[in-house]
């Protein structure tokens, strides 16, 4: 059986309650009857064998899920070992060298002295740590640890090139499993938090504060949080592990404009915003020690 009678955002908490009413409507006719066999007939209404089958697709889904929209090239040495790894252990739809989950996309580039492999670090949120954490054992993560300055639970992972994916989930966040809340707010992975590496961490700080209008949210002596509007941007010291240059994109609704700041602030723009075909006009700026930022936004 497929799960297509499933709605576009199913929830558990939901399906059990439907249970508990064809349970009511059992006991009219049979006061004996079982919370499963009640469970049965909602599994086989929305096209499953067994409620135990309708739970784990619904526990993988939950499980690899990305709602916030990322955007970021990432450098490989072979295409296509990447782009299984992110399809088959990660949970991507992977087209040509692009591989998305929701509104989240990799764009795979082949590496180059100026991009070597193993240097990224990807940050990507969930709403259920544990099982995101079951879904990815192929990829051999890390124990889920608490880093409480960030206040959340975490693990990490290495894709075949050794580049580090961490998950992260809000540890004083409540994520009511309910209709209203489902209407309102998108539900899985809400915000990536890319790490950018330097040798001084506090020349960094004050490079993205007054010249690329970030506002500091957290600052040490080897680690700088930075914000601006929804994006968050963790400003880290080079080490042996974590040595080159990092990248990232980030949507936004006039680059133009931002374009015309960053350039009067004497930002190391590299170019004018250019339109593409594929429906995105975008400029690049690279900061102090290299790192690529990439605005883009989008069009008809």
């Amino acid at each position: 059986m497929s799960s297509s009678k499933l709605p576009p955002r199913p929830s558990l908490e939901h399906l059990k309650k439907l249970a508990k009413h064809r349970l009511q409507a059992l006991r009219r006719t049979d006061p004996d009857a079982k919370l499963a066999a009640a469970q049965l007939l909602v599994a086989r209404e929305h096209g499953f064998a067994s409620w135990r089958a309708l739970k784990a697709e619904l526990d993988g889904a939950r499980a690899k899920r990305i709602d916030s929209p990322v955007m970021r090239e990432l450098a490989v040495t072979d295409l296509a070992r990447s782009t299984a790894f992110y399809r088959d252990v990660l949970g991507f739809h992977v087209e040509g060298a692009e591989a998305t989950l929701g509104p989240a996309r990799i764009h795979f580039v082949i590496a180059s002295h100026r991009e070597p492999p193993g240097t990224a670090v990807l940050f990507l949120q969930c709403p259920d740590l544990e099982a995101t954490h079951a879904a990815v054992q192929r990829a051999s993560p890390s124990a889920i640890t608490a880093v409480n300055w960030i206040k959340m639970r975490m693990f990490e992972l290495r894709d075949p090139d050794g580049n580090v994916v961490w998950f992260g989930q809000s540890y004083h966040r409540v994520e009511p499993d309910s209709p209203s809340r489902r209407s309102s707010q998108p539900r899985g992975m809400r915000q990536a938090l890319p790490e950018l590496p330097f040798d001084d961490v506090a020349a960094a700080v004050a490079y993205y504060r007054d010249v690329l209008g970030f506002r500091i949210n957290y600052q040490q002596a080897d680690l700088g949080v930075m914000d601006r509007d929804a994006i968050t941007v963790l400003l880290i010291a080079r080490s042996a592990q974590h040595t080159g240059i990092g990248s990232f994109e980030v949507y936004v609704d006039d680059v133009d404009a931002l374009h015309a700041e960053l350039a009067g602030k004497h930002a190391n723009v590299l170019g004018p915003p250019v339109s593409h075909p594929w429906g995105l006009r975008d400029f690049r700026v690279l900061d102090l020690e290299g790192n690529r930022l990439t605005f883009a936004q989008t069009f008809e």
